[in-house]
């Protein structure tokens, strides 16, 4: 950790200062389920074939990492709104793949297992062997290959450990989760001089390249806030799977609590955060996805006692009346989305009508944020 120049200084303090200062007024539940409504309408509409091959730079698969994480979302909507629609949308979509994986059972790559957390979801409640059976033998591969490395950037801690949970939970077979673990801390402790993680300011650098010496222009460490938002995410995927008396558990919660605090210290005083967690002013401004998943993962956290509610239940409704305010459009189309990238200057601009290369991954995280405010709030299962 550095000591941060003055001028840096004191934007830190005036923004940790004033992090409940603007609308913390509890959002009510019908409104969030609206929005939440509104937005997942949007892209339904606008990709109602969900084989449909996603064209940015060049043609990709529509079971890549980023149309992945939209199903994440989806899936937790229904578990407050159960409509079957949601449900025959993400089975359109395993059966458009033949629930299948990119690149194939021989990817060891963490982003193309993330189209497994959906095809167990949805093995679960129909468990049709066809379901599961790339995806786990996929990672039964990896764990054959008994290499630890294979997360080497932080992203994919929340694109793959919720995957390794959820085959534990299925088989029963422990091997899944203790492979998932070794991996976590090969990232956090192995990766670079030192590992991923830095204990001293309670972030991770996003890979071995923004370790120190690499600095901000201010001379801070570089804390990608969507980077740092994807551990947050993945702590609470993992812990929601893995059964109370796991031994990791305290790994994954203590890590989830010294990331929230982290985050609360340098939330914008819009309710916002910036892109770079620890330099303001590096590529400053409203970022949709980092924020929803500080929110995500701030909200649960609250709701499972492992954060003071006094303290952080403002933080998470300050931002996401924020992101209600300023991010959503009339039509549920979401702004101030940080296009795919690693770092800050990364897919910039990023406003309030700027179209990012995939908009599926930022409405998947909203669609996480959302959930959880709406429980947090009081807000119960839609009856249909």
């Amino acid at each position: 950790m550095r000591i941060l120049p003055t001028l840096t200084l004191a934007l830190a303090c005036t923004v940790a200062g004033s992090a409940i200062a603007a609308d913390t007024t509890p959002p009510a539940p019908a409104d969030i389920l609206r929005t939440l409504r509104l937005t997942n309408e949007y892209f339904m509409a606008k990709w109602p074939d969900t084989g449909k091959v996603i064209v940015t730079n060049r043609a990709r698969p529509s079971n890549i990492w980023t149309r992945a994480v939209y199903y994440e979302g989806l899936m937790d909507l229904y578990k407050i709104d159960p409509d079957q629609r949601y449900i025959d949308y993400a089975v359109s979509w395993g059966e458009a793949h033949k629930w299948g994986l990119n690149r194939g059972v021989n990817t060891t790559d963490a982003d193309n297992h993330c189209a497994g957390q959906t095809y167990l979801a949805l093995y679960e409640m129909d468990p049709k062997p066809e379901r599961i059976r790339d995806i786990k033998a996929s990672i039964d591969r990896v764990i054959a290959e008994d290499d630890d490395a294979a997360w080497w950037w932080i992203d994919a801690l929340q694109m793959a450990m919720p995957v390794y949970a959820k085959l534990s939970a299925i088989t029963g077979e422990s091997k899944y989760v203790e492979k998932m673990h070794a991996m976590y801390l090969h990232t956090k402790n192995k990766h670079g001089e030192k590992g991923l993680f830095n204990p001293a300011d309670g972030f991770w650098w996003r890979d071995k390249d923004f370790d120190p010496p690499y600095t901000e222009p201010n001379g801070e460490d570089s804390y990608w806030s969507r980077g740092n938002g994807w551990v947050v995410g993945a702590m609470v995927r993992t812990l929601e799977l893995l059964p109370q008396d796991s031994p990791y558990r305290k790994e994954y919660t203590d890590m989830l609590v010294t990331m929230c605090e982290a985050a609360r210290k340098v939330q914008r005083e819009d309710g916002f955060w910036n892109v770079s967690l620890h330099d303001p002013n590096h590529f400053g401004g409203k970022e949709t996805s980092g924020t929803a998943l500080f929110v995500y993962g701030m909200a649960w956290g609250v709701r499972q006692g492992l954060l003071p509610r006094d303290v952080y239940a403002p933080i998470v409704y300050k931002a996401w009346n924020a992101m209600v305010k300023d991010a959503v459009h009339p039509n549920g189309f979401l702004g101030y989305l940080q296009s795919t990238g690693k770092e800050p200057k990364d897919g910039q601009p990023v406003t309030y009508d700027k179209q990012p290369d995939f908009e599926d991954y930022g409405l998947g995280c909203f669609l996480l944020a959302g959930t959880e405010v709406y429980r947090l709030v009081g807000g119960q299962p839609v009856s249909r």
